[in-house]
């Protein structure tokens, strides 16, 4: 069962994705968030980019709704949402790979990191609208070259979906949440 820590730290997250905000998930708020991501430099409609980011989130709602639809609404709530977090540990490889679109997706430049700016668009394309993100990066920066490696990013990437333990930073990668 998930933490008090990873609700916590999801609810904003799944907020976020609740883009009618009727406290439920469905197929209608993942297209929102495919149309929200679209809206990157590199991510527009008819790119390649475009297809494998609507293909990573399309596919975690047709595994969120596998996972968590119970009573087959079409619908998931937040505890729902979280008996898929309770399974996120054995999908190791499937939580990299979000890692890896979605880097590419944020990259804007092509440069091979991820920039300060570059993560403040990251967050604010999840959260659906500007955030704070002061002294964030910091935290994400692993050895504070300035930037985020893709491996860098992966792990960070790892830690906010798995992590149960507060003190690791990438809890911090989609922004600030309520402590």
């Amino acid at each position: 069962m998930a933490s008090i820590f990873q609700e916590r730290k999801l609810k904003g997250m799944f907020a976020a994705f609740d883009a009618d905000g009727d406290g439920y998930l469905r197929e209608e708020d993942f297209r929102a968030l495919v149309a929200r991501w679209s809206r990157l430099p590199g991510v527009g409609p008819g790119t390649e980019l475009r297809t494998r980011v609507e293909t990573l989130l399309m596919g975690w709602w047709a595994t969120l709704l596998e996972t968590g639809d119970i009573d087959g609404d079409g619908a998931v709530d937040l505890d729902e949402v979280l008996l898929l977090v309770d399974r996120l540990p054995a999908m190791v490889a499937d939580v990299t790979a979000t890692a890896d679109t979605v880097f590419d997706a944020v990259d804007a430049n092509g440069d091979g990191v991820i920039s300060p700016e570059e993560h403040r668009r990251l967050v604010e394309t999840w959260n659906g609208q500007p955030a704070d993100t002061a002294g964030v990066f910091e935290l994400l920066d692993l050895n504070g070259d300035g930037h985020l490696s893709r491996e860098e990013f992966a792990l960070l990437w790892r830690q906010f979906w798995i992590s149960d333990d507060p003190a690791e930073p990438g809890n911090w990668l989609c922004g600030p949440f309520p402590c």
